[in-house]
Formats: C-alpha cells, structure tokens, sequence
C-alpha cells in the first residue's frame, strides 16, 4: 500500500536536517582571530593568500594559482589573460550557472552556444567544435556537478582550432580526469570558493594555470597591473584589484586541509545513492567513464525522463521537498535567458557584428527539463542518511501518476 505523500499531510521520510554547511573548526576560528590581531588584513601585507596559492596549487596539481574575489571574477581574468576581447567568440554550454556566460560579455566577447550532451550533462566537443568560427578566441568546458568533461577532447580541439582551453572548475575540487586533477588541464582554470561550493569561504575564486606567461599575466590583472617585485605605482598593464584578502585565506587553509576527508564522505555516500537509485524505475543517472577518476561530487544529479516529457519534474522536486529532502530543479538554459539575451543583441549590434538567435540546443531543454539536483551536503551524512534519500525518490515517484 502506498503511503500518503507528507505534500499532503502524510508523514515525511525524515525530519531530521542534513549536515550544515559550510563549516569550521576552532583551529580556524582561531587562525581567524590571529589574522584580526595582526592588522594584516590585505594579501599586499599579508602571506596567507600567497600561501594559501601555493597549497591548493599543489593540490590541483598545477604550476600556479592566482586567487581573486569570486568566481565569476575568476572567469573574466582567465579570459582576459587568453586574450578574449571585444568581438571575439567564446563558446560555452548553455546548462550552466548564469556566471559562465556573463564573464564573456563583461570582456566584451559574445557567447556562443553549443549543446551538452544528455547521457551527461557537460559540454559535447563536438557540439562546440562544430559552433567554432574565425572569431572564436576560447571553449569552456564546464564540469556541472563536479563531473570533469572530457579534456583528452577540448585539448585536441584546442590545438586543431588555435583557441584557448578555460575550464570552468567552479564546481570540481579535486576531481580528475585520467589521474590528473582538473583546472590545468586546459590552457586555464577557474573555481570557486562561494557559500555552496564543497570548499568555501563564503566567496572568493582562483585561477589555475601551468603556463608562466599567463600567470604573470593574471598576477597583473588580479593586482591593478602591477608586476611581481616591482614597485607600488609601476602599474606596467591595465588591470582591476580582485584580491582575495587574508581572513578568506585563512579559512580557506582550513577548507583544504578538510577537503581530502569530507570529499571521501561525498564519494563513499555517492556512490551508494547512484547503487539504490539505479534499481528505481523511471530513474536515469548519468552515464559513467572509467576516465573519470575523480568526481567533485558538488550535486548529484538524476533524471527523471518521463516526469520531464510531462512537465511534473517541478512537482516532483515539491513532493520530494516535502519528505524531507533538499532538492531543486536546477539551471534553466541561458539560451533562453532574456537578460542575456538582450547583452548579446545590444553587444553584436554596437560592434556592427551580425547577432544570431541562439541555436537550437535540445540536449540542453532535455536536461532542464528533467534533472533534479541534490546538494553537496546531502551527501555529507550518514548511511541512513543516503537510504533516507532512496526511500523519499521511490516514495515521490510510486506516486507519480498523481502529481
């Protein structure tokens, strides 16, 4: 017998919450204090930023880190020190947070859409190479959910095309692509340290390269054009002051040192709900590759193909909700973003450029349609936690006739 949806008063699987986040200890409160004490707040006084660099450099395994003010900011460095400017082209996904999109306009490129794939989620290399013109500059790949796209892919599609690589990592701490974490992979790589993200200091972002010039570059940038030991008013580039500042690093020092162990807990609990969830019908994950070797685990996605064709993935998300269980529906398409929409007319018609309708992107419809996110920290629990999830999705969708 099936039981009473708690939506409609019936009892919810759990009431328990789910672990908070983000979360520190006393060493960091402490540390936190010590920054306060010392009157070094700014990295231009301080270390902890350039230390903080040099770790979660190390950490990426890349040559170089450049740590600014947020994750958005971190895309406009990374495309300003690829050389994207006015004009050029950038191609990007259109499921995607809002972000990727909008720090190509705020350099005065246009952006370009190509379609991700379903089975996925990420960008397809084919879709992008096939949205490639002579204006293009750069790709972003972006690794929704924590899940790295396929690099071995853009890499070749960079070297044929002559464009940039910029991942966009905003979501991937530490996942790997083929044993080697993601972010320097490409040309760069962006993240983010935003209230959400499985490492965070309530804002803050990073740039990750393994090439000396564009580090440099981005230095100059982050720092109002300043270069590495030259003097406080040798500005020697045009550049914007995106610094992080030394209270985020502190915290941020605490979020690598936990990251290794809550990131185990994300993948043990992970890949648990991907075991109970595989068995439900009307339930379809994402397809796995054994080139994924580490996954960042920022959201576990699902789908929901036959609610999504019925216009019930909202209701679902209500009902699941309802029991106890943070969820959402995720992204809807930039493409059909009317803010964007109007930038990129307004944009192209100033630059007497000539302005496309978006393309057609039904992978991209697909999964907005039908995904349903669960947040980072659902994955933070126990055992029962994560049976608590599967019990809630079979409960949801036993009653999906009714929805």
């Amino acid at each position: 017998m099936a039981s009473t949806l708690a939506l409609r008063g019936g009892t919810p699987v759990r009431t328990q919450p789910f672990p908070a986040w983000p979360r520190a200890d006393q060493q960091v409160g402490a540390e936190l204090l010590d920054v306060l004490e010392s009157g070094r707040w700014g990295s231009t006084h301080g270390d902890r930023v350039a230390a903080f660099e040099r770790d979660f450099a190390a950490y990426q395994q890349a040559a170089h880190c450049i740590c600014v003010s947020n994750g958005t900011l971190a895309l406009v460095a990374a495309l300003r020190a690829a050389g994207v400017g006015i004009g050029d082209e950038v191609v990007v996904p259109p499921y995607t947070f809002i972000a990727s999109a909008a720090a190509v306009v705020l350099v005065g490129a246009v952006p370009v859409f190509a379609d991700v794939d379903p089975a996925t989620h990420l960008l397809d290399p084919a879709a992008a190479a096939a949205a490639i013109t002579p204006r293009t500059r750069a790709v972003m790949p972006v690794h929704i959910a924590g899940r790295p796209c396929d690099l071995d892919a853009f890499a070749a599609l960079g070297r044929e095309h002559g464009v940039a690589i910029i991942e966009d990592a905003a979501q991937a701490h530490g996942a790997e692509w083929r044993g080697r974490r993601v972010g320097a992979l490409g040309d760069l790589g962006t993240f983010s340290f935003q209230t959400s993200k499985n490492m965070s200091a309530g804002e803050g972002g990073a740039v990750v390269t393994n090439d000396d010039r564009l580090a440099e570059h981005l230095y100059a940038l982050v720092n109002v054009g300043r270069v590495r030991g030259g003097g406080w008013y040798q500005h020697e580039h045009l550049g914007y002051n995106l610094r992080l500042t030394e209270f985020q690093a502190a915290i941020l020092a605490g979020q690598l040192r936990d990251h290794p162990g809550t990131q185990t807990t994300r993948d043990v609990n992970a890949r648990l709900l991907g075991s109970l969830l595989g068995e439900v019908e009307g339930v379809s994950l994402p397809s796995r590759d054994p080139n994924v070797t580490a996954h960042g685990w920022h959201l576990f996605l699902m789908r929901l193909p036959a609610l999504g064709a019925a216009g019930k993935r909202d209701a679902f998300v209500q009902a699941l909700a309802a029991e106890g269980i943070p969820c959402s529906g995720g992204y809807v398409g930039l493409h059909r973003n009317n803010a964007l929409r109007e930038e990129i007319a307004a944009l192209t018609k100033r630059l007497d450029l000539p302005y496309a309708e978006p393309p057609l992107v039904p992978g991209a419809d697909l999964v907005a349609a039908d995904t349903v996110w669960l947040p980072q920290q659902a994955l933070l629990g126990t055992e029962d936690d994560v049976r608590d999830i599967a019990s809630a999705v079979r409960k949801v969708l036993g009653e999906a006739d009714t929805l």
